[in-house]
């Protein structure tokens, strides 16, 4: 059975840090991607950052994130990690982790990219934890 847990939410000020942590079990890192989304009352779901565990790559969803956010993924521990640091109030969200068949390599990566932030794609997700930011 998979499970995606994530852990590491919470209320924060603006300016300061947050780690989540996605625990994953049942499933082969080396053959799915995780990714991290967001959703915030009232508006669609979106990604912010995937990870392919096989390779450690990583991809980010547009400028907004990239520079703030960091994923990474340790396989051993089975946990890939959204390290968000400067947090806005528009960063304010439930964050899910969900997991996705890996794409080939043989494909381009801008294709890759735009997979990867699909949600559609994703065939696991978890609960989420919520991310609160006060300005």
């Amino acid at each position: 059975q998979v499970q995606l847990v994530e852990s590491g939410g919470g209320l924060v000020q603006a300016g300061e840090s947050l780690r989540l942590s996605c625990t994953t079990s049942g499933i082969d890192l080396d053959s799915y991607a995780i990714g991290w989304f967001r959703q915030a009352p009232g508006e669609e779901r979106e990604g912010v950052s995937c990870i392919e565990l096989s390779d450690y790559t990583t991809y980010y969803k547009d400028s907004s994130v990239k520079g703030r956010f960091t994923i990474s993924g340790d396989k051993a521990d089975r946990r890939v990690y959204l390290q968000m640091n400067n947090l806005k109030p528009e960063d304010a969200a439930k964050y899910y982790c969900a997991a996705i068949p890996a794409l080939p390599g043989s494909m381009p990566t801008a294709q890759v990219s735009r997979a990867y932030f699909d949600s559609r794609r994703y065939t696991y997700w978890g609960q989420g934890t919520q991310v609160t930011v006060s300005s």
